[in-house]
């Protein structure tokens, strides 16, 4: 075990607990990237006790001028598939909490000022090594980056833990899931973590949208939960490649990017329908 690090990071002690160090960045409460975040939701423990997905059980939270220090129990991790991982998120999604003015509201518009100031996606439209639809379906998806937040602020909204990736969702536990990494966690549109676990994952999504729907009961129809999921992942897809174009090794988000081009072009059709 080492001492509280300045400059962020996470071990393991020899006495069974996982330290995580947070250090100080974004001050907005609401904003995605809010650095306090996951040390509200330990100290609050209500991710302790929520169906579907639930936070490890929190031992402290150490406060000092340059940061702060998480610590939780460790747990061991049982790879999970990935029906199995979209029922918890179904179940997860019919939690009801009162929202903390820590609670994430507007990751994917946050996220879209962000590229704004940035340049866009403009990098996208001039990338010689995509296919030229691709190109075109980046470029369309961007223009029309207002009727898609629209489009998602008119779903169903719900808690999401924000970054359902397979690496931070652990094990299972009876009939949910050990999460970690709740720093984005918060409300958003539906489908929105199963759009976060359809880019990490091969299966496809109508699979994952069955399966979510045995863990929300099919509280709202198959084709909503698809539609956001659609719109969420098709945003964060093309906006990642767009970002990966200016790194070094920019292949996996292209590659991915390729690969389900067919969601961003469904994203992009509902995009085109409510323009008209």
């Amino acid at each position: 075990m080492g001492n509280d690090r300045a400059d962020g990071g996470v071990w393991r002690t020899p006495d069974g607990f996982v330290a995580k160090r947070l250090v100080p960045g974004e001050e907005r409460p609401s904003h995605y990237a809010y650095w306090r975040r996951q040390a509200d939701v330990a100290a609050s423990g209500l991710l302790e006790l929520t169906a579907g997905l639930r936070a490890p059980r929190c031992v402290k939270v150490d406060s000092d001028p340059d940061g702060v220090t998480l610590w939780t129990d460790a747990v061991r991790t049982t790879p999970l598939t990935s029906a199995d991982a979209a029922t918890a998120l179904g179940r997860f999604a019919l939690n009801r909490l009162e929202p903390a003015d820590w609670f994430a509201r507007r990751t994917l518009r946050d996220r879209l000022a962000d590229d704004q100031q940035h340049g866009g996606w403009a990098a996208i439209e001039t990338a010689g090594v995509l296919p030229a639809d691709v190109r075109r379906s980046g470029h369309r998806l961007w223009t029309h980056r207002a009727e898609v937040m629209s489009e998602l602020d008119r779903l169903p909204q719900h808690l999401v833990h924000g970054d359902a990736h397979p690496l931070n969702l652990l094990r299972a536990d009876g009939d949910d899931v050990i999460a970690v990494d709740w720093d984005q966690f918060g409300v958003g549109p539906l489908g929105f973590d199963l759009a976060y676990l359809l880019l990490s994952t091969p299966t496809p999504i109508a699979e994952l949208v069955a399966a979510f729907q045995v863990g929300s009961a099919a509280t709202w129809p198959a084709d909503l939960v698809r539609r956001g999921a659609v719109l969420t992942a098709a945003v964060t897809l093309v906006a990642r490649a767009a970002w990966a174009l200016d790194q070094p090794d920019p292949g996996l988000h292209l590659e991915r990017l390729v690969t389900l081009s067919a969601i961003v072009d469904e994203a992009v059709s509902h995009a085109s329908w409510n323009a008209r």
